[in-house]
């Protein structure tokens, strides 16, 4: 439990009233109890206080926090901002600390992996020779860490993680539960030049090319990743071909988002959920690609770029760019066009009623 006092110097932010009340939980206003902070950020929000008990609020600057019937109030400049603070201070965590510092009794760790000397490794994990686990880490149940991985101070992984073979890994890594890292890519090539290849260079049929097995291209790289980097629940990235697959510093990656061998990710870049790109595409830092956004292979996404969910992206993408659509177009022209699209119906009728009166 906290006082709101201990809150709002965690916060940075200003606070009245009652600052010597205690908080056990965040909560939403119609929901918040008396011993609950009411996440009132808004005025729209902060209309459902009365269908609560809360004492204590979170609310906008210059909010009439007495008039709400409250005792105390937290007052919050940038309200997101300030909710990462206050989750952060009341996240309960996993409980796997429950089963103390240290290897579980059921987890296999190979004796030649070095763990540093307050990691935790839950139940039925595996940690697999030359492996390296920084302090401060905490490797969930059922997770699997491959051979020669590095993995930096502070890693959190829930459970059943799993990391390939010579992954390297930053400091305070998060995986979501079934995060899925160093799988080997999605690399096969025929013998002779197949109807995939034809199609793609003529934009156009595939020729008479016949019917052949896929063979295998091996893996040989791995995967690097950044500091502060978080994967969601699911996602995937692959293993290089010859060079690394990266994930850059601060980047977050979504539930089911899927990076492909070779592609490198920049800086602070946030991949929303079902994304999925292609391999060898360069994407640049600071780059936000909304939901089910796809990224076709070898290509360029610049500085910056915002991509609306749903963009199918088959081209190059410039730095600050903002596109959406299917295939990828500026934002505005894509508006441009669904509302020419939308029009279709009335302009055919038009266009019918000209051609009669045309022919009369």
């Amino acid at each position: 439990m906290f006082t709101v006092r201990e809150i709002a110097a965690s916060l940075g932010a200003e606070a009245e009233g009652d600052l010597d009340l205690t908080i056990s939980r965040a909560a939403e206003p119609q929901d918040a109890g008396p011993d609950d902070l009411a996440m009132a950020m808004a005025p729209k929000y902060a209309e459902n206080l009365s269908d609560g008990s809360a004492r204590v609020a979170l609310v906008w600057e210059g909010a009439d926090w007495q008039s709400m019937g409250l005792k105390a109030a937290i007052f919050a400049p940038r309200p997101r901002l300030a909710m990462g603070g206050v989750t952060r201070l009341l996240d309960p965590g996993q409980g796997f600390d429950d089963f103390g510092i240290g290897v579980h009794p059921s987890a296999v760790v190979h004796p030649e992996a070095e763990l540093a000397a307050d990691v935790i490794v839950g139940p039925m994990s595996v940690v697999a020779r030359g492996a390296k686990i920084a302090s401060g880490s905490v490797i969930g149940p059922q997770c699997y860490i491959g051979a020669d991985v590095v993995i930096g101070e502070g890693a959190q992984l829930r459970e059943g993680v799993t990391i390939g073979a010579r992954a390297t890994i930053g400091a305070r890594f998060r995986a979501q539960p079934g995060a899925r890292v160093g799988g080997d890519g999605f690399s096969y090539v025929t013998p002779e030049v197949s109807g995939v290849e034809t199609a793609r260079k003529t934009m156009g049929d595939q020729g008479d090319s016949k019917a052949q097995s896929w063979l295998r291209i091996h893996s040989l790289g791995a995967v690097e990743i950044g500091d502060d980097v978080e994967l969601g629940m699911n996602s995937t990235v692959d293993n290089g071909t010859i060079r690394n697959t990266v994930i850059g510093d601060g980047s977050k990656l979504d539930n089911l988002v899927h990076v492909g061998h070779n592609t490198r990710v920049g800086r602070d870049c946030l991949l929303c959920g079902q994304t999925g790109i292609s391999g060898s595409v360069e994407i640049g830092n600071n780059v936000v690609l909304g939901g089910q956004t796809g990224v076709a292979d070898n290509l360029f996404i610049g500085d910056g770029v915002i991509a609306g969910g749903g963009t199918k992206i088959l081209s190059n993408v410039p730095a600050g760019r903002v596109v959406m659509g299917y295939p990828a177009v500026k934002m505005e022209t894509h508006t441009e066009m669904y509302k020419a699209q939308r029009r279709l119906g009335r302009l055919m009728r038009d266009i019918d009623a000209l051609k009669k009166a045309v022919f009369k």
